[in-house]
């Protein structure tokens, strides 16, 4: 009896919750999240029930290799946008190809006018297609600056999370 009266209710609560403004495994700009998804919960029954699914605004891994970064640089298909500070470049090097935006100023660098963007940091600045590379020394800044790339509705944007010191000990060992 209470069931019944649960599933009475089943497509009536969340009609009163959910916006349907968005449609069941539409892509939300701006992140991963959760979008329901309405069936029928019996053939001749008028109620529904909610499902999530997943959704997300970002390409199927965050996560670059060395292996790929080194191919994506070599076909220039990536924009490499290293987060370190001016300092730490200079003093343990760099990443041959990449842009230097320090993580405090990504999100203010992101939405920079191109002109702004290329006088400021030294190279072009990425657009909202284009396919971005974050990297720092070891994952930590690059997995933020992602992520704030991310919110500003950069749809392309991965992070290579072995950073400088990956980087390194891989070309080492390949020279």
């Amino acid at each position: 009896m209470a069931l019944r009266r649960c599933w009475r209710f089943a497509g009536v609560v969340p009609r009163l919750i959910w916006n349907n403004s968005v449609l069941p495994g539409a892509s939300v700009p701006g992140g991963q999240g959760f979008v329901p998804s309405l069936i029928n919960s019996h053939p001749g029954c008028k109620t529904t029930v909610l499902l999530p699914c997943r959704f997300s605004s970002g390409p199927t891994s965050t996560e670059v290799s060395y292996e790929e970064l080194k191919k994506l640089l070599a076909a220039q298909k990536s924009v490499v946008i290293d987060v370190r500070e001016p300092w730490e470049l200079r003093e343990y090097g760099f990443i041959p190809g990449s842009i230097n935006v320090p993580l405090g100023q990504v999100n203010a660098a992101l939405q920079l006018a191109p002109e702004e963007f290329k006088e400021k940091f030294g190279g072009e600045m990425p657009q909202p297609t284009d396919h971005i590379v974050f990297s720092c020394l070891a994952g930590i800044r690059s997995k933020n600056a992602l992520n704030a790339a991310t919110s500003l509705g950069y749809n392309d944007v991965q992070h290579y999370p072995g950073g400088w010191q990956d980087w390194m000990k891989n070309e080492k060992h390949n020279s």
